[in-house]
């Protein structure tokens, strides 16, 4: 229940969803009814985000989306609702521009599904999903660690994470999405390579120009700092100067 609008205080927490992830012309796919755009204003970077769902057409296939077509794509749990997540996840990073992110969020099948499949809590659910493990309960298992890796070269994985803070291990079998705060998932950002980037090797080119006089006097501090401690302490390694305290 309200799976987005639960991410919402977490994510302000993090600098990243505010200054990198969530910037520019959006769209969110499966939205309805909890669309990222009800909190766009919390996230002053954000242009627009449009919410793509049943009818607008299969988010499998996003057909009549172009390539790039977006800085940034949003799901929150629809990915599992997919016939094919696999092809579904390729057409979601083909229409992020190069240098844009991909952020996802799935339930995590051992906090949600909790070892029933067909998911006893929700009956739509297609696919489970496990950030990766040897071997799973479900039949219809997918390890998110190798969803990713079928992107290739343009997909860098930027953050992968269970969804657990606010998950009581305690307590019986209970669908906890149901409760205020529990959201029982898995939680990925995928960045997508520059061309220049995918022919360095994954590298991302460095700016050649330089900063500013002031802020080129504070990183050459850090320089000297360093230099200092090290000339002070040639005969001081950590620890071997213990006795004397």
């Amino acid at each position: 229940m309200k799976e987005c609008s639960k991410s919402i205080q977490r994510r302000l927490a993090d600098s990243n969803f505010v200054r990198r992830y969530f910037v520019g012309d959006g769209v969110d796919i499966g939205g309805k009814p909890d669309p990222l755009l009800l909190y766009k204003e919390l996230f002053p970077l954000v242009k627009s985000v449009r919410t793509w769902d049943w009818e607008d057409g299969d988010a499998q296939y996003l057909q009549g989306v172009s390539d790039g077509a977006f800085d940034f794509v949003h799901s929150s749990h629809c990915l599992e609702h997919l016939v094919d997540p696999m092809e579904g996840i390729r057409n979601w990073l083909r229409v992020v521009r190069p240098g844009g992110y991909l952020v996802v969020t799935v339930p995590d099948e051992d906090l949600y599904e909790q070892g029933v499949f067909p998911s006893s809590f929700n009956k739509d659910h297609k696919w489970t999903f496990t950030i990766m493990k040897q071997r799973s309960w479900s039949q219809h298992s997918v390890n998110v660690v190798d969803l990713i890796g079928i992107l290739g070269d343009d997909a860098e994985l930027v953050r992968l994470a269970q969804l657990s803070e606010t998950y009581r291990f305690e307590l019986p079998r209970y669908d906890q999405t149901l409760t205020p705060i529990g959201e029982c998932g898995i939680e990925f950002v995928i960045r997508k390579r520059l061309d220049a980037e995918i022919s360095a090797g994954g590298r991302l080119p460095v700016d050649k120009n330089q900063p500013d006089r002031e802020a080129r006097l504070h990183f050459n501090q850090y320089k000297n700092d360093l230099q200092t401690l090290k000339h002070a302490n040639q005969d001081l390694p950590p620890f071997l100067d213990e006795k004397l305290l």
